[in-house]
């Protein structure tokens, strides 16, 4: 039994989905598993264990930022042998090409984080999706026709920057889109040799101030919930 999550062993599946959101983690799993029982209320954080289409799938909220992201990711990696972890979270686009509620699938995450600076001493680590994963989450949105997006996205410690002109320059390299988990994620998994992937729904555009209210964010993101349980299964 971990600190804060709190299963037994056995409770959590080898696939888990991961929104920021408790509360989305409990629509997810009310929504898309069959028999979906929760494990864990932790600290309000809900985690979920159910099915789909025959395959036992977990969903497991991870609150805001990478801090807090990086305490479950490393027990669901570490204390419940987890092997794939895919965020389905929400995210800002940054650039007029991104539409609200498209989809954005990071190939990988910048990010002004000091976790990965104290980690590897001052070097810049590059934090990159699982291939696999990557492969099948695009071809997922094909399938779905979905208006979807694959490349860079920023991982920010900050919602409320102090300097939110910096941004512009990482526009400028392609970055697509800004959260606040998947660069932590994606550095874990490597850490652990596991699989993990991030895929976003645009929930507010930077450039237009467009945004999705509380409960849109909660409860509507579905397509992105689609494509992360047909990566998470397929071929590899």
């Amino acid at each position: 039994m971990s600190t804060h999550i709190g299963a037994q062993p056995g409770q959590v599946a080898p696939v888990v989905l991961m929104p920021g959101d408790p509360l989305r983690a409990r629509w997810i799993a009310e929504t898309f598993l069959e028999d979906a029982q929760c494990y864990t209320e932790v600290r309000g954080m809900l985690g979920y264990t159910g099915t789909w289409q025959g395959q036992r799938v977990s969903v497991q909220g991870s609150g805001m930022g990478q801090p807090s992201l990086a305490i479950y990711v490393t027990e669901l990696f570490r204390d419940y042998g987890v092997e794939t972890v895919i965020r389905v979270g929400s995210c800002g686009a940054l650039t007029e090409r991104v539409a609200m509620r498209d989809v954005v699938i990071a190939s990988g995450a910048c990010t002004d984080s000091s976790m990965n600076r104290i980690a590897f001493h001052g070097l810049d680590y590059a934090p990159v999706a699982d291939f696999g994963l990557l492969r099948g989450a695009v071809e997922r949105a094909e399938a779905l026709d979905s208006a979807h997006h694959v490349g860079l996205i920023l991982s920010s410690d900050s919602f409320y920057p102090a300097r939110p002109e910096l941004v512009s320059g990482m526009v400028e390299y392609g970055v697509l889109a800004v959260e606040m988990e998947a660069s932590a994620l994606y550095t874990l998994a490597a850490k652990h040799g596991r699989r993990a992937l991030a895929v976003c729904t645009v929930s507010d555009h930077i450039v237009t101030g467009e945004e999705t209210t509380a409960r849109e964010r909660e409860k509507t993101f579905g397509t992105m919930v689609e494509i992360a349980l047909g990566a998470a299964f397929s071929p590899r």
